[in-house]
This record gives structure tokens, sequence and C-alpha cells, in this order.
């Protein structure tokens, strides 16, 4: 299969063919781009806005074939040169590759253009009808017509926001990398790496293929480095560079009571409440500041280096402010900021199930009880270890591990049964802030922002970034543009067009100068 050649790219290709004179000079500018952002603004929002109209919820594949040829075509657009990356049973990746006459490096940047799935009834509008507004929903905000959008020299407010799923998770880099090649190539200035553009189509669904494509597709993923272009921004609104992500696990854990449901007054006290058990059993895995209790848990945590304690302490403090907006007038963790706080390991009860409540309660011993557990992980933790632990936290409180409901035999031979569904995870990833190619991709990023970043040593969230370094042999920085308060992954949405703005004039800048800053 070879790579399918835009008509553009043909251009490219006979200009640099015609001497010396047409070549594109050496430089960025960062007034260039943005006179071109500025006199384009509209036609940028309608083209992502015209992405946004396909739905691309990663179950439905007929609508992630049309999601991955409109994405193609979109690079195919500014001449760079396509193919679509299949195995069985996953939506297409699509890969582009623009090359650089003179470059010595190759830089992959990756983005995902399927979205999480949506309850149309959670949402203020049709979740694939973007909708443009004049200032965030909560905040009252009122809907722009498409009119004065697409109007001649129209200019647009950069607190307006883009309304629709994967507005700013993840199809804004898109759009923004397409629009710096465009604004690049008006100003004449040359690009000093090589470009490959990789697009998954399931990282909302776990990426349950992308081991796959990165293992069919070796050959063709090679490079020396890879961007990440998921995420959000700091929420100071500075724009952030991250050098690790935590990893993940889960686990569905139920303990048993009772065949059926007995009066809780003349069982209670007797017969074993699973409720209880339950809460007990969590209470026993952290403490009230989010510290796992479980034994050997943060054993193999590597800790974090000089330069990465340093950086730490130079993020800006949003805690008050956050807990402002989150209305919360504690936090855990000891008084830890928040970006010291998500450099730990993890352990999140993120959902408890038991009985009925309210007016739906009755006084009884419920059968059963279940809880959902998300770990973060950090280096050099791994799913094995974590689970290992957890179960053997487990056996120590008495408890009999299964696999499948215990049966009569099961439940008469132990006297405390839990069952446990393990997810698969990965571990986190991690590089030093120090090494030559990461004060480049930071000095690169300070050219696009016109000023200093938030340097992360990892990402709070999760990503499998340890996945494109373990199979390519690359290393992997993270650089989101999203607004930090965009609702990902929930109902209505959202992209500040600042942020889009200024991830354009970022991304010229690793275009242009990161072949120059890497040394």
């Amino acid at each position: 299969m070879k790579l399918r050649l835009g008509a553009a790219a043909l251009v490219a290709a006979l200009l640099c063919a015609a001497g010396p004179a047409s070549q594109p000079k050496a430089g960025f500018s960062r007034d260039q781009v943005r006179a071109w952002r500025v006199a384009h603004e509209g036609a940028i929002v309608a083209e992502l806005a015209d992405l946004m109209k396909l739905p691309n919820v990663a179950a439905a594949d007929s609508d992630m074939e049309s999601n991955a040829e409109h994405v193609r075509a979109i690079l195919e657009k500014r001449g760079v040169a396509t193919e679509l990356l299949r195995v069985e049973g996953a939506p297409p990746a699509v890969l582009g590759e623009l090359r650089a006459p003179g470059a010595s490096r190759t830089v992959i940047f990756y983005a995902h253009y399927d979205g999480q799935p949506v309850d149309p009834k959670q949402w203020a509008g049709d979740p694939w009808r973007p909708v443009l507004r004049d200032r965030p929903l909560e905040g009252g905000g009122s809907e722009i017509p498409w009119e004065r959008v697409s109007a001649s020299g129209a200019r647009l407010d950069p607190e307006w926001r883009l309304y629709g799923r994967s507005a700013s998770d993840d199809r804004a880099p898109i759009v923004g990398w397409m629009a710096a090649l465009d604004a690049l190539q008006a100003a004449g200035l040359a690009r000093t790496v090589n470009l490959k553009f990789f697009l998954e189509g399931e990282e909302e669904a776990g990426s349950p293929h992308l081991e796959k494509v990165l293992d069919r597709y070796a050959d063709r993923l090679g490079g020396d480095l890879w961007l990440l272009c998921d995420g959000p921004v700091h929420q100071s609104r500075r724009m952030q560079v991250f050098f690790g992500a935590r990893g993940v696990t889960d686990v569905e854990m139920t303990v048993y009571g009772p065949t059926r449901r007995l009066h809780s007054g003349h069982y209670g006290n007797w017969a074993p409440n699973p409720a209880a058990a339950l809460v007990s059993i969590l209470a026993s895995l952290r403490d009230d500041e989010g510290y796992p209790r479980v034994p050997h848990f943060s054993d193999t945590v590597r800790p974090l280096s000089a330069e990465e304690r340093r950086a730490l302490a130079e993020i800006p403090d949003v805690g008050e402010a956050m807990m402002r907006e989150l209305e919360i007038v504690r936090t855990e963790g000891k008084g830890e900021r928040l970006a010291e706080a998500i450099q730990r390991p993890a352990i999140n009860i993120r959902g408890i199930r038991a009985g009925d409540v309210g007016s739906a309660a009755t006084n009884s011993i419920p059968t059963e009880a279940g809880a959902s557990i998300d770990f973060r992980l950090v280096p050099d933790q791994t799913p094995e270890g974590v689970r290992r632990a957890v179960e053997e936290h487990l056996r120590s409180l008495g408890y009999t591990i299964v696999t499948d409901p215990p049966d009569a035999a099961a439940r008469r031979a132990h006297p405390k049964i839990v069952r446990l569904r393990w997810g698969a995870g990965y571990p986190g990833y991690r590089i030093p802030m120090d090494q030559p190619i990461s004060r480049a991709v930071l000095a690169a990023v300070e050219a696009g922002s016109g000023g200093p970043v938030v340097r992360v040593p990892s990402l709070g969230g999760s990503i499998p970034m340890y996945l494109f370094a373990e199979k390519l042999g690359a290393p992997v920085i993270g650089i989101p543009i999203a607004n930090h308060d965009n609702n990902q992954h929930a109902a209505n949405e959202n992209l500040r067009l600042q942020n889009l703005w200024d991830g354009i004039e970022i991304y010229g800048a690793l275009f242009a100068r990161l072949g120059q800053l890497w040394r």
C-alpha cells in the first residue's frame, strides 16, 4: 500500500524543483502566522465545524469510515500524502506524511478523530450540530449565527466557544495543524522537520487495537519524536507541555451477602451485610487524604528528579480558583498543590452500588454490593503489580477471590467472597525534562506562545505514551491546546477559540523551528 499524494504535493514538488528562488525561507515569524490566521478565522472555524457534523463514536463502523475519509481529505488538501492503516476489527488509522527538503528529523504528531458517546437528552442541542456561542453555556452564552462567521472580513471574538462533540477532544488539533501549514506556506516560511500525522480512530474506546497497528505498520511509523496533541492546557490558561502521563487499570468489585433480601430488624446484626463489607474494604484501600493504604502498592514508584521538582514549583497555583469554581472548601493530599498531587499514584472509587436509596429504600439487608475502581499508575508501576498488591491485601482481610459469580458450594465453603473483574490497563511513562529534545520542544512552544509555558513532569490523566516509546523506540511528549473547562467527555463539550488560535501558532513554531533547535 502506498501513500496517496495530493495535488498540492505535486505543486510543492514542482516548486522545489524550480530552483533556489522559489525556496521558502528559514525561520519563524509568529506575527506572520498570526496575521494569516486573523485573515482566515471564519474559514478555520468553518472547517472544524464541518468535521464536527460527522458522528464519531468509535463503535459505529460506518461513521468511522466516513470520518477517516473526511480527515484524509483535509490532509490531502494541503499536499499531505495519506494512507489508511487497517487492522481487523478497528476503525482505520489515518497516516499522513509531508517531507521537508534538507530535514534530518521526523516528528509524528498524534491526535484521534473518534469521540465519546453522547446522550442527546443531556445536551443543550444536537451534539452533531456545531454551535458557536458568545460565552460559556453555563454563563448564559447566546448562539451566534453562522452568517456572522462567514461574512467577509469577519473577526471572531477569541472568547467565543464552539460547542459540539469532539470540538476540543480531539478534532481541534487536526484543523490546527493544517491551518499552521497554510500559514507557513502563505508566509513563505520553511519547515525544518519532516512531518507525519497519525490519527487514531478508537482512542475513546481504550485503544484496544493500537498495539496491533503500531506492530503492523512500524516501518511507516518510524520517526525521531512523537508529539501527542490531546488534552487540556493548564488551568491558568497558559500552554503546557507534559513529559509523561499516568498509566491506568481498573477493577469491578462485588461482595456477597444472603441470597435474598432480609428484614433488617429480624436479621440485622446477624446476617452479613455486603454494603457494610464493601465500605470496609474501600476504606482499607485509601485514607481520607487519598494516599494508598494497600501494602506494597507504591513500592516501585520512581521518585521525581530534582529538575522535575523544580518544574512543579514553577507551575502556577490554581488551587484557590479551582476550589471556588468547583465549590469545595477542602482538598485531599495534606496541603499538596494540584500539580504535585497528580504526580502520585491514585486509587479512585468511581462508583458504588448496593440496595436502594431515597424513596426506593427498604429496611432490608441487600444481597450484594459492588464498586467500580480505577487506579492511576506512575512510573515504574505496572497493572500486574497493582493487581497483585490489591489481591494480596484482600486475602489478608480474609477474602476468597473469584472471577465468576459464586455458586452455592462456594458460598458455603468461604465466609467472605469478593469477585474481581480486572481491566487490562497500561503503565505510566515519563522522560527527563532536561534532555536535548525536551529543551528543544519547550523552546519551540515558547516561540509559538510568546512566553514561558508550564512544564509538567506527568499529566494527571492517562494516555498510552509508553506504547509508542516501547514499540517504535522514540521519545513521546505531550502538547495539548484545549481549554481546561471544555466539558471533555461530558455533555456540551466546547472549544474556546483563543485556544485554537494559540494552537495554530504553536504548531507553526514546531514545524518551522524544531529542526533548528534540536541539535
